[in-house]
C-alpha cells in the first residue's frame, strides 16, 4: 500500500511488528496508464493534508469490510479523515473497515482499458453496500474507459446519486467534493484540484518543484545583485580613495615644492647682502 507524505511522517505510537499484512492485490495489466493521474492524486492531497496527523491518502491496498469476508476491491485512491491511527493501515497494507471503524470518506477509480467498465458498474455498487460517501472516476482517455470523463457519486439513503459535474467552454469538466472540500477537474486528460475559496489550482508535484526552482533562482538572482552592488560600492570606494590619496599626495609635491623656492629665495636674499661670491 502507499500512502501519502502526511501519513508516513507521523510519530510511530505504537509497534506495528507483529501486525499480519493483508496480501497485495494482483498487478493489473493497465497498471502504468493509469500511474502518472494516481500520483496526482497523491501527491497533490498529501500536500493540501500534510498538517493534519488523522487523515489518511493511500493507494494500492485491498479494501474489506471485515477480515472474515475476505478478498475485496482495491481502489486507486482512498481518503479517510478522523482517524485515531492512520499509520495502522500502511502496517496493515489495507483498509480493514471493521478495524478502522469506518469506511472511507473517498474513493478514486481511474479509467483503463481493462478496468473501465468495472469502476462505473459493479464498483459503484460495491463502494454503496460498503457505505463509502463519495465515489469519484477519471478517465484520462475523456470517456472510452468510463462512462464520462469525470464523473462522482454521493450517498444518499444508502445508494449513489450522481454529483453535478460542469463542462466549461474549452472541454474541461469539473465537480465539487464536499468531503474534500476542493473541486474535481478534469483538465485534457489531466486530473487537478482546486481550492474553491482562492479560485487557485493546488500545485502538482512539478510545478511545486518548478515553483521552488524559480524560488531558488530568484534568491540566487539576488544575491549576486547584492554582490554586485557590494562591489560596485567597494570598487566606488577604492577610487575615492585613490582619489584622496593622489590629492595627498599632489598636495605633498606642492609643498615640498613651495619649500624649494623659499630655501631658493633665502638663499639668493643672503647672497645679494653679502655681495656676489669672488670670481
Amino acid at each position: 500500500m502507499i500512502a501519502t507524505q502526511s501519513v508516513l511522517t507521523k510519530p510511530r505510537v505504537q509497534d506495528f511488528s507483529n501486525l499480519p499484512p493483508i496480501p497485495d492485490p494482483p498487478r493489473i495489466p493497465d497498471m502504468m496508464e493509469q500511474a502518472p493521474t494516481i500520483a496526482t492524486f497523491l501527491t497533490v492531497l498529501g500536500a493540501w493534508v500534510r498538517k493534519r496527523r488523522d487523515v489518511f491518502v493511500g493507494s494500492g491496498g485491498f479494501l474489506w469490510r471485515t477480515i472474515e469476508d475476505g478478498y475485496g476491491p482495491f481502489p486507486d485512491g482512498s481518503f479517510a479523515y478522523g482517524l485515531e491511527e492512520p499509520e495502522w493501515l500502511l502496517h496493515r497494507n489495507g483498509y480493514v473497515i471493521s478495524e478502522v471503524g469506518k469506511p472511507p470518506d473517498l474513493v478514486f477509480e481511474v479509467g483503463s482499458r481493462t478496468t473501465g467498465r468495472n469502476d462505473h458498474t459493479t464498483k459503484r455498487d460495491t463502494y454503496a453496500e460498503y457505505g463509502i460517501r463519495e465515489y469519484w472516476r477519471f478517465d484520462p482517455s475523456g470517456g472510452e474507459y468510463h462512462d464520462a470523463p469525470l464523473a462522482g457519486d454521493v450517498l444518499v439513503d444508502g445508494t449513489y446519486e450522481p454529483l453535478e459535474i460542469a463542462r466549461e467552454a474549452d472541454g474541461r469538466h469539473w465537480g465539487y467534493s464536499e468531503v474534500l472540500e476542493l473541486e474535481f477537474w478534469w483538465d485534457d486528460g489531466e486530473l487537478r484540484f482546486r481550492d474553491p475559496v482562492s479560485g487557485e489550482f493546488l500545485r502538482t508535484l512539478n510545478e511545486s518543484e518548478d515553483a521552488l526552482v524559480e524560488s531558488e533562482d530568484a534568491l540566487e538572482s539576488e544575491r549576486e545583485a547584492r554582490e554586485s552592488a557590494e562591489s560596485r560600492a567597494e570598487f566606488a570606494e577604492y577610487r575615492a580613495e585613490s582619489a584622496e590619496s593622489r590629492a595627498d599626495t599632489e598636495a605633498a609635491r606642492a609643498e615640498r615644492a613651495e619649500a624649494e623656492v623659499r630655501r631658493l629665495r633665502e638663499r639668493l636674499g643672503e647672497e645679494s647682502v653679502g655681495g656676489s661670491p669672488p670670481s
